[in-house]
């Protein structure tokens, strides 16, 4: 017979009512526990047809010098030191906060297909792990370097599944040489015209290129995400959710996160530079469109991932709480003019790994359930 704690149905009390140790079906409903990433032993990725796809071309050259070593120890130090900080914000505000175990991610690997090659990092648990209701969903990545960087939750995932979640891994994909595609000469990539740096001969997905709104689910085609990961993704959900696919006007599409960002029911936070309220689908007609202020992040700033819109990678704690970048003044006066209540972080140096609050963290438990907002 199995112990008590693998076979009842775990719930946490919530004033009156209990919600399961994992459920998440939006962006803004009260959280209640996340993952919050680790900066340490962060390594760069080494050059490849996805960082020529995705990276901002002025950083190339540190990517094609560095590959393959770890990050300056000065930057991690700084970005242990602001994940912790916010860890402390979050707590103090009322949410659970968990923590990746550390690895060391420059022990060389290789499989049947590749390597040896370093691993990223245990930072982004965003983009590992998308959470729908009581699932945890491993993500199928199209970074070689991010192969096995699931591991690094392994010891939550078992927990939470221990507790009564759900918990799936989507098909590890093989990432052969054939499975990449180099850019088309003159052109480059375009993800609206259907060139990308990865084919369809097998499902990839990152989870941060999906955002959930209950039963609608959005996502977007980009160079880490093709179509046939999506078409899993949905299919896997089954009936209950609509999966949409939007386009962005972004040659270096990866991550919808920076992109479109909902904040609350019927109120919808979009970068001007990607889409504008005419490129929405009609579905969002009746919504709130919150048309981002420009960031004020130079443009010689060490973002070595991203682009300076980083600034949108906001992350609700409910429908007017937000956690925002400190130095972002026009974002924060902005969200505070239309009735939110910014909580202010410094997050600069964490800027450099690739993402903001938003891929800093994984909402394992949002205080809601399942409904349509359309």
């Amino acid at each position: 017979m199995l112990p008590d704690s693998l076979t009842r149905q775990n719930t946490r009390a919530v004033g009156q009512s209990s919600v399961p140790v994992v459920n998440s079906y939006t962006e803004w409903d009260p959280l209640e526990e996340v993952i919050v990433g680790r900066a340490d032993h962060a390594c760069i990725p080494e050059w490849h047809a996805v960082l020529e796809a995705t990276m901002p071309q002025r950083h190339w050259e540190f990517f094609r010098r560095h590959g393959g070593r770890r990050f300056a120890a000065e930057l991690l130090v700084e970005a242990a030191r602001e994940l912790d900080v916010l860890s402390q914000v979050l707590e103090s505000e009322g949410v659970a906060v968990r923590r990746p175990d550390p690895v060391d991610w420059s022990v060389p690997f290789q499989t049947p297909a590749f390597g040896p090659i370093v691993g990223l990092y245990g930072a982004m648990p965003r983009d590992v792990l998308l959470v729908v209701g009581d699932e945890i969903i491993e993500a199928p990545m199209a970074w070689r370097c991010r192969y096995f960087e699931p591991l690094a939750y392994r010891s939550l995932l078992k927990g939470y599944f221990r507790q009564g979640a759900r918990w799936t891994a989507a098909p590890k994909p093989e990432l052969a040489d054939d499975f990449y595609i180099a850019a088309p000469p003159g052109g480059g990539y375009n993800i609206n015209l259907g060139i990308s740096a990865v084919s369809e001969a097998e499902p990839v997905f990152d989870a941060a290129d999906f955002c959930r709104v209950g039963r609608d689910i959005f996502c977007q085609r980009s160079h880490v995400t093709n179509q046939f990961g999506i078409a899993w993704l949905a299919r896997h959900l089954g009936p209950a959710f609509r999966v949409h696919t939007l386009a962005f006007d972004d040659p270096n599409a990866m991550h919808i996160d920076a992109s479109f960002v909902p904040l609350a029911p019927g109120r919808l936070l979009v970068n001007p530079a990607r889409l504008t309220p005419n490129t929405l689908p009609a579905m969002f007609d009746q919504w709130e469109i919150l048309i981002a202020p420009e960031p004020t992040v130079s443009e010689s700033h060490p973002f070595y991932f991203t682009s300076r819109w980083l600034s949108l990678n906001v992350l609700s704690l409910d429908e007017r709480r937000v956690v925002v970048e400190a130095e972002e003044q026009p974002m924060i006066d902005f969200l505070k003019s239309k009735g939110f209540e910014p909580i202010p972080v410094k997050f600069r140096n964490f800027g450099s790994l690739g993402g903001a609050f938003h891929c800093a963290t994984c909402d394992v438990r949002r205080r809601g359930g399942l409904q349509s907002y359309f």
